[in-house]
């Protein structure tokens, strides 16, 4: 396998440029929260001689595939195998009290897609799996099989924007009484032939379905309102966080915890703003960013990436 053929990290100068003042500091820690095949780790490490990387990956296989990559660095890499709102227990279990920098590269991976046995991809048959982490215990397969009509209208609208997500959910319910669905080319079928041609002609029927059934194989969601917040924490003054989300649910939660983060506490009406109120971090950028058409047209998986990121001004207290 060619990694470099079927991973070309998003945005990679610019992350290298927003997290440099923080990664150039003695002895700098990164935390790579989503490590993936370390596509921008092998970057930060060639970049940044004196930078120890922590890299954390809930995907066994893509902790193999990026161990091997970093096999040069091996003497400055940490590889930790744990969902990323772990990141203050992988922090503890290394001896490391804060960092200068944290990373996340949301969604799903390139590794990810590209294999079909993973049934992460609505456009090639595969067990309705999904599952980021094969050793967890849920998958698509099950959620079909035992989540209620309710349930799963939920789960579409809220995590796939489906605005048919009523009609999908009462379709599957009624094609699982006569049997189980098993296979993506199932599921795909079903929701196919619920939706109006019209429809079909503005997307495929089944990409935001597929979207909320892996948010909720892998709770990704609630993960990442977790693990910003305990990033965060991580920083020390001066170091930066920089994240990119690639849907808007993901961004959402992104853009809150930063502006949360970088708000004043300072209550309304007070004449002076009191060194305690004053915001913990700054944003580095304005809104999100988003890739040139230049980056697009050389990284399709760039075509819908958010960037955003913030330095720690100060500690609480």
């Amino acid at each position: 396998m060619n990694i470099d053929e079927i991973h070309t990290p998003v945005l990679l100068e610019r992350c290298v440029e927003l997290l440099a003042p923080a990664l150039d500091q003695p002895g700098a820690v990164l935390v790579d929260a989503t490590l993936g095949m370390a596509g921008h780790s092998e970057a930060f490490l060639t970049r940044f001689p004196g930078l120890t990387l922590v890299g954390l990956d809930r995907d066994l296989e893509a902790l193999s595939i990026a161990e091997e990559r970093l096999k040069p660095f091996r003497d400055r890499i940490h590889l930790v195998h744990t969902v990323y709102d772990g990141i203050q227990d992988a922090l503890d279990s290394l001896g490391i009290a804060e960092v200068q920098g944290v990373f996340f590269d949301l969604g799903v991976s390139s590794l990810q897609l590209d294999r079909v046995e993973r049934g992460f991809s609505y456009s090639k048959d595969a067990p309705l799996d999904m599952r980021m982490d094969n050793t967890s215990d849920l998958t698509a397969e099950h959620i079909l099989a035992t989540y209620s009509e309710s349930e799963l209208r939920r789960i579409f609208h809220e995590y796939g924007e489906e605005k048919l997500a009523a009609r999908y959910a009462e379709a599957i319910v009624e094609a699982r009484s006569t049997a189980p669905l098993v296979r993506s080319a199932e599921l795909v079928a079903i929701l196919t032939k619920v939706t109006p041609v019209v429809v079909q002609r503005t997307g495929h029927p089944a990409k935001r379905v597929f979207q909320a059934l892996r948010i909720e194989v892998n709770q990704e969601l609630s993960v990442l309102e977790r693990a910003i917040p305990a990033a965060l924490d991580a920083v020390a003054v001066h170091g930066r966080i920089v994240v990119e989300a690639y849907q808007s649910l993901e961004d959402r939660i992104v853009k809150k915890a930063l502006a949360r983060a970088s708000t004043s506490s300072a209550p309304a009406g007070l004449p002076i703003e009191l060194p305690e109120h004053k915001p913990l971090f700054t944003q580095l950028i304005r809104g999100a960013e988003l890739a040139s058409e230049e980056e697009k047209a050389r990284n399709p998986r760039a075509t819908s990436v958010r960037l955003r990121a913030a330095e720690r001004l100060r500690r609480a207290g």
